[in-house]
């Protein structure tokens, strides 16, 4: 289904303008859709606009050195999910000739441990899904899709105190060249990182986004920026060679479909892990009823059992097990469910949809980035293959020349009442977790788009269940009976994940919801 993508943008005549709204993780993110909306742009275009900004505004979470999906719903009915996510290299280098090393990232109330170097650079998918969405889909050419990204490089975006607080989390990263650093230090003080209110330029990015705007992809697969990327990654122990960035190819693929309590919900299919194990999770919640209104500590108890069970499937099945459980697998852990189910963890969303119809869910991620910047672009590369959620069995056996599977999981959703949703989230191994409780908030719990991505989240790993304020206490005494160890936070955090969502009514109305812990934003257009 995929095919050669390195031609220039097509020039398009102007069209009328369409409404639309866009919900996604900083407001200059969903400014710039809304803009592209107002000239004329449909969701679609609305998406990548955003996609663009997001790799100025959300700079620690968007790259165009990193990868994601998109799942797009056009006018007339049609599903296609646009892989563009990133691939392994087509030879791996020896351990001992990589530059790849550990570094532990505070989240506040838990640690993570992730890789980066010039060793956990994977082939990155961005732009090559830039070109080919904007060819299949879009009206506007890239040099207005570009356009309000390339203003914000250039004319700097103001520091919010969430993206302030993502940096410090990921200091240690940045700190492993001086041009990563560089892009988030402080203009009064180079050797610190910038504060909130100061205003940030990246302008080597604003001109990689006129070339792109201007020649398409061919120079970031098959030019002089290939040619650099591929020469520093051999010379300093990266992976990465040019056949790997010439050979790179967008997919579409046929999205999963389950069906649940009257909702049909179009999934990220393998190799995606996240969309497959989300469809896992809804077949067993659909071997309980729902918990009666007001019994909070049997709802989460659903949840987590579910969460948990799942989380045993990809822990103890093989990888293509995993991806796609059999059906006495299936079964068994519906069982289980059953069973159990009485009560006695780099990632940015984008959700857009327009008055037309057209439906557009985008997730991309740069990891946490892998400490080296593409010099003179603006471009920080990925660290997909230290990426320990998607590398299950251990780094350094991923296999060769494969799409890497990734837990996001962009999702469209067929209403039962008429209409759609559009959701996804950011959080690493929370991802799943995350777009789950927003599913279930909608189709079981008849929330409001708002309602439901704002509502309290659990997540269970490690076997913790971690529960998001508020609980009560005699909900967690309940919970202590089943679950040995439990984490109550403190405060709504990103951990969690950030679903930007919107909805398409039956009857036409638009509404949408920025998830307020990744400082999401909404923006419409009449």
């Amino acid at each position: 289904m995929s095919r050669k993508f390195f031609e220039s943008p097509r020039s398009q005549q102007e069209v009328s303008r369409t409404p639309g709204i866009i919900a996604a993780g900083h407001e200059e993110t969903a400014k710039a859709g809304a803009q592209v909306l107002a000239a004329g742009g449909n969701a679609f275009d609305a998406a990548l606009a955003a996609l663009c900004a997001a790799c100025v505004a959300e700079p620690v979470l968007a790259s165009l050195g990193g990868g994601g999906f998109l799942m797009a719903r056009r006018a007339d009915g049609r599903v296609c999910l646009y892989d563009f996510f990133s691939q392994t290299p087509g030879r791996r280098r020896a351990p001992a000739d990589c530059d790849f090393f550990p570094l532990d990232v505070d989240f506040g109330d838990t640690t993570q441990e992730f890789h980066v170097g010039m060793g956990s650079i994977a082939v990155p998918g961005v732009v090559a899904g830039i070109a080919e969405i904007q060819r299949d889909l879009c009206r506007l050419p890239l040099t207005e899709i570009t356009a309000p990204a390339r203003h914000l490089a250039r004319g700097g975006v103001e520091l919010n105190a969430f993206q302030h607080d993502l940096a410090t989390i990921v200091e240690p990263i940045l700190r492993v060249s001086p041009a990563c650093f560089a892009l988030h230090a402080s203009p009064s003080d180079p050797q610190a990182l910038a504060e909130p209110g100061a205003r940030l330029h990246n302008r080597d990015l604003a001109d990689t986004l006129e070339l792109l705007g201007r020649e398409g992809a061919l120079p970031f697969y098959d030019g002089e920026l290939a040619r650099r990327l591929a020469a520093d990654c051999t010379e300093r122990g990266g992976h990465l060679r040019l056949r790997d960035l010439q050979g790179y190819r967008v997919i579409r693929r046929e999205p999963l479909i389950q069906d649940h309590r009257g909702a049909r919900i179009h999934i990220n299919p393998p190799p995606s892990l996240g969309g497959p194990l989300i469809r896992f999770a809804l077949s067993l919640l659909d071997a309980t009823e729902p918990a009666p209104p007001h019994h909070e500590a049997e709802r989460i108890h659903r949840l987590a059992h579910a969460m948990r069970l799942t989380q045993d499937l990809r822990s103890n099945a093989p990888a293509q097990r995993a991806d796609t459980p059999a059906p006495d697998q299936v079964a068994h852990y519906r069982a289980l469910m059953r069973e159990h189910a009485v009560f006695t963890r780099g990632t940015t969303q984008i959700s857009c949809a327009d008055a037309e119809g057209n439906l557009a869910s985008l997730t991309t991620s740069n990891g946490e980035g892998c400490g080296y910047c593409l010099p003179g672009t603006g471009i920080v590369m990925n660290n997909m293959l230290g990426e320990e959620d998607i590398n299950p069995h251990g780094f350094h056996r991923w296999p060769e020349d494969r799409r890497i599977g990734s837990m996001m999981s962009p999702t469209l959703v067929a209403l039962p009442g008429g209409g759609w949703a559009v959701v996804g989230s950011s959080g690493s191994n929370r991802i799943r977790s995350a777009i789950l409780q927003v599913l279930c908030n909608l189709i079981e719990g008849g929330m409001s788009v708002e309602a439901a991505v704002t509502a309290p989240r659990i997540h269970f790993e490690h076997d913790t269940l971690n529960l998001e304020p508020p609980v009560a206490e005699p909900d967690l005494e309940r919970l202590a009976h089943h679950w040995p160890s439990i984490r109550p936070w403190r405060a709504k955090s990103l951990y969690f994940g950030g679903a930007h969502s919107v909805l398409l009514g039956a009857d036409g109305r638009l509404t949408g919801a920025g998830d307020p812990r990744r400082s999401g934003a909404v923006r419409v257009v009449d």
